[in-house]
């Protein structure tokens, strides 16, 4: 599996990473939890929360975006898009 993390301010792309995971003991879930973990390491952000709309949006699309009212702390971009670009089955 690989996902694509990217920090998106006023419509330009500020930073991003891709976290490759192939580890077949871990679910689909856990693969993406470790992997926006692991993307907010790098980014040095606190982790976000998965609000419904989040949760509704990855099921359906593979992708979702983590906006302000999804951290805690204040960030300094708009959003945090997250997308699956890779599935293994």
């Amino acid at each position: 599996m690989r996902i694509w993390g990217k920090m998106i301010k006023d419509n330009h792309l500020i930073r991003d990473m891709v976290v490759e995971n192939y580890d077949y003991s871990m679910s689909r879930t856990k693969k993406v939890y470790d992997a926006l973990e692991k993307m907010c390491y790098e980014f040095d952000l606190a982790k976000p929360i998965w609000l419904d709309i989040n949760k509704k949006d990855f099921i359906r699309f593979s992708r979702t975006r983590f906006t302000k009212d999804s951290f805690v702390e204040s960030i300094e971009f708009d959003y945090l898009d997250f997308q699956v670009i890779e599935e293994d089955y």
